[in-house]
């Protein structure tokens, strides 16, 4: 089974479908998603085999980077180029607290 990612004008994944395998068109269900369900169509791969991730609802579709990439959590974070998440501007205290992004005061506050 194949997974499509169906997105808007704005590169804005609306859902995530499966497709056929065994689509005569051998085109994964593709053609039927078109021709039944309109929209524009990207394959996705739900172990991020392409694509850098499996998409979701909200993610964005990047063209120019091939990647859907999801939504950004907070305004101050920072894309990561190479596995295209998000990071924070500082880094998570590493021990065995637990912490939550405070991003008015751009700090890791202890919960």
């Amino acid at each position: 089974m194949s997974h499509w990612a169906e997105i808007d004008n704005n590169n804005i994944v609306l859902r995530v479908l499966v497709g056929d395998n065994d689509d005569p068109n051998g085109d994964e269900g593709y053609q039927w998603l078109v021709d039944n369900l309109g929209g524009i169509w990207i394959k996705t791969s739900y172990n991020g085999n392409i694509r850098k991730h499996f998409a979701g609802v909200g993610f964005i579709y990047d063209e120019i980077r091939d990647a859907f990439i999801p939504p950004k959590p907070y305004l101050s974070w920072i894309l990561n180029e190479n596995t295209y998440t998000w990071e924070p501007p500082i880094p998570e205290p590493q021990n065995d607290k637990k912490y939550n992004w405070n991003e008015l005061n751009q700090t890791w506050d202890e919960v």
